[in-house]
């Protein structure tokens, strides 16, 4: 019997990539907060109809990739495949709206979509987003944009992107989709398989198609930005002058539909070369009739979501991280040496100092060759004699410079000793 290996579509994410997670995580959690956003938790899986009516039956994301199943007791459930419904479930589930002003929340963790996977993008992934809901100013579309901006640049990424549309009111999309249907009809045959089922289910994700013969006959379609209204010009207007007051530049791009049903007026997406052929890093937009289409009164609400498996990607090609951040090797050899050496690891450690003690009770030489690799500038070397005389070697990898302290000399100088030592 073989190994059990890790489902098709999942992976772990070990020592030598962690770092890059908690580094865009701490940013997160640092840079939201700062612009009054608050974290919110919602379930890993929701009642089926939540998506069904939040995104759309007509979406690929519901139609092929949800992971659906019934509990025991025959009721629908889906693990989630995005965040936003879920946020705007629970705004209107715990009466959010009755607190007044805006809400303004974050999210990151695991989301499940069942598609092909392919370099940064997995059937289990995660996303950071978040939501700002109850405004309808063009105020808060560039706000959340210009939050993701500074989340990108705060952490040295600045080969990015900025595609910006708008899709209008329900009544522009309306005409456009009329248009579209006009447009793309005679093209029928020339289609390929998914953009024909669209064709009268969804028209507007025909121009989000893939497929190079369907993209070809797309580039003459009818720009959605000649259907908008009086009202979704001027919200649109407004958002791109915002933009530019800020210095943020941007493309517009009138193919641009995102995949998501909800989306009204301002859509948004993130885009790096460095990710080849599936360029995207993370948008988002306005979607002021989805919490009514859920239960809740007409609010409106903007937001934006990132996968953080294609973010790490970036970061991996960008910044060199170590998985941890170690001051200290301490090596020792001897019944009473290794002793010693597991007390002293802790009192170092409890002066905020990060220490690996090394357990292989093998030679010496091993074990300097294992603190040369572990990326800490001092080594501590310990046996039995300078067990019973009190006393520690200490040796400053980098220069190979060596001496002997009494350990409580070192346990009150350690600070100095360890700040030091990489100039030693």
């Amino acid at each position: 019997m073989g190994s059990i290996q890790a489902s098709r579509g999942t992976r772990d994410i070990l020592a030598d990539e962690i770092a890059y997670w908690q580094r865009l995580e701490a940013v997160a959690r640092t840079l939201l907060p700062q612009a009054a956003y608050q974290e919110i938790r919602t379930p890993l899986f929701e009642q089926t109809d939540l998506f069904e009516r939040g995104i759309g039956e007509a979406t690929d994301v519901v139609g092929k990739e949800m992971y659906t199943f019934e509990d025991r007791g025959g009721r629908s459930l889906t693990l989630r495949p995005e965040g936003t419904a879920g946020v705007v479930r629970a705004y209107i589930e715990h009466g959010l709206q009755a607190q007044g002003g805006v809400q303004r929340l974050w999210y990151l963790g695991p989301m499940f979509r069942y598609e092909r996977p392919q370099a940064g993008r997995q059937r289990q992934f995660h996303q950071l987003g978040i939501e700002v809901i109850g405004s309808r100013d063009p105020r808060a579309d560039v706000e959340v944009i210009a939050l993701f901006n500074d989340f990108l640049t705060q952490l040295g990424i600045t080969d990015l992107s900025l595609e910006l549309n708008s899709v209008g009111n329900p009544e522009d999309r309306q005409r456009y989709r009329a248009a579209l249907v006009d447009y793309f009809t005679p093209y029928q045959q020339e289609l390929d398989a998914d953009s024909q089922d669209r064709l009268s289910r969804n028209p507007l994700r025909i121009l989000d198609s893939k497929d190079p013969r369907t993209q070809a006959i797309a580039v003459a379609a009818p720009s959605i930005l000649d259907y908008l209204g009086p009202d979704s010009k001027v919200h649109f207007d407004q958002v791109q002058a915002l933009l530019s007051d800020l210095d943020i530049g941007y493309r517009l791009n009138p193919r641009l539909v995102r995949g998501l049903d909800y989306y009204t007026h301002t859509a948004f997406e993130f885009q790096s070369g460095a990710l080849g052929a599936q360029s995207a890093v993370g948008g988002g937009g306005r979607y002021d009739g989805l919490v009514s289409e859920l239960g809740g009164p007409a609010t409106p609400a903007v937001g934006w979501a990132i996968g953080l498996e294609r973010l790490v990607l970036l970061l991996q090609r960008l910044q060199p991280l170590s998985a941890t951040e170690i001051d200290v090797y301490i090596i020792s050899k001897g019944s009473l040496a290794e002793a010693n050496a597991l007390k002293l690891a802790r009192q170092l450690r409890q002066q905020g100092l990060g220490v690996e003690l090394d357990l292989s009770s093998s030679a010496f030489s091993k074990q300097f060759k294992r603190a040369d690799r572990s990326g800490a500038s001092v080594a501590l070397v310990l046996g039995d004699e300078e067990t019973q005389a009190g006393t520690v070697q200490i040796k400053w990898l980098k220069s190979g410079e060596q001496r002997t302290l009494a350990q409580t000399q070192l346990l009150t100088e350690a600070q100095s000793l360890f700040r030091t030592s990489s100039e030693a």
